[in-house]
């Protein structure tokens, strides 16, 4: 086994990837560069891996959340010291607190604090274990400016501890195909409140009959009903699709059919479906809050997500001028080229090495 050696900590890491999953998943290839070690459940060729234990992961619901954070105080400082490591890199904000550990660790938001949830163990969880983890790193990278501020609002960490590196999208799958637009408007996400779909259904009613809406995502029984009650009282059931969790492989058929993706969100630490669709070359319209302008750029109309008017007349102005469609196309493919798992990659590596 190899020692002396940068550690990535992979013990998120999930065989379908999703979420920080995914993160974890397309960065770790390109720290080849540092020659880590990764500790992962499974192995990885060409990499020094070293075998943790397989059930530390999300796919094991709140006990895997648990089973990790308990892995993490106690199994990781040990191993630390067996691989006589100089730096532990995590994709998330977990490491072991008042250990002998050197590590720099991901932050990817502070929803939980920014909308807490009544008995969401995700608020205890960000308010007294990520401060403690953020304020002993040696390093704090996050996904986006908007994510920075808010790490040295809530958590007053200093800003020059922080490094934001902007996340990515897969390339490959990905793609502007050239098929025929259809008449519906396409949100892509969770249900929860602060992804504003009441108020992105209130906007919706006010357009023509012509067009419908489709809700991409997994439906949620605390969530869901309230918004089929509202699309039911305002009489557009026959319009809007709830189409409940769309498999990844359909997922670039029904963006490139789209006559725009309406990504109203309240709060987003980077904002995956808007990249996705600008890099499927379907005009996007997303909110002026947090990450999105960031991953937007001018490739995207901008609106406030509170003003219902405003994104009633953001998908009526795109619905109606096959021009600006064309040119949002254009801009958002344009735009969509400046990210990639590369860039992101080799962006954390330069960071770690200053580590080492």
């Amino acid at each position: 086994m190899k020692q002396n050696s940068l550690i990535v900590n992979l013990s998120i890491l999930l065989s379908q990837p999703t979420g920080i999953s995914n993160y974890a998943y397309n960065i770790f290839p390109y720290l080849k560069v540092l020659e880590p070690t990764l500790l992962t459940a499974q192995k990885y060729q060409n990499f020094n891996c070293y075998l943790i234990p397989d059930n530390l992961t999300p796919a094991y619901g709140t006990k895997g959340h648990f089973n990790r954070l308990i892995w993490t105080q106690l199994q990781l400082p040990k191993i630390y010291q067996e691989l006589k490591s100089p730096l532990l890199f995590s994709p998330l904000p977990e490491a072991p607190l008042y250990s002998n550990c050197r590590f720099v660790v991901m932050s990817h938001d502070l929803i939980p604090l920014r909308f807490p949830k009544r008995f969401s163990p995700l608020t205890p969880y960000h308010r007294y274990y990520v401060p403690q983890v953020l304020q002993q790193a040696q390093h704090v990278v996050c996904n986006s400016q908007a994510t920075a501020d808010d790490i040295i609002d809530f958590y007053q960490i200093p800003a020059n501890k922080i490094t934001p590196i902007p996340l990515a999208h897969d390339r490959t799958h990905f793609l502007h195909l050239n098929l025929p637009t259809r008449n519906y408007f396409l949100y892509i996400g969770r249900q929860d409140p602060y992804k504003n779909l009441q108020c992105l259904i209130s906007a919706f009613a006010l357009l023509s009959q012509e067009y419908e809406l489709w809700l991409a995502g997994p439906t949620d029984k605390r969530y869901t009903p309230i918004l089929q009650m509202q699309v039911a009282e305002l009489g557009i059931s026959h319009r809007v699709k709830f189409l409940n969790y769309v498999d990844y492989q359909e997922l670039p058929t029904i963006i490139n059919q789209a006559i725009a993706l309406v990504f109203p969100s309240l709060w987003e630490g980077f904002g995956f479906p808007v990249l996705e669709a600008m890099a499927c070359g379907t005009p996007a319209i997303t909110s002026n809050l947090s990450s999105l302008p960031e991953v937007a750029g001018d490739a995207a109309i901008l609106v406030n997500p509170y003003n219902t008017e405003e994104i009633t007349a953001a998908m009526k102005m795109i619905a109606s001028d096959a021009q600006l469609r064309s040119q949002l196309r254009e801009q958002g493919l344009a735009r969509a080229n400046l990210f990639s798992w590369e860039k992101t990659g080799k962006a954390t590596a330069e960071v770690l090495s200053h580590y080492l």
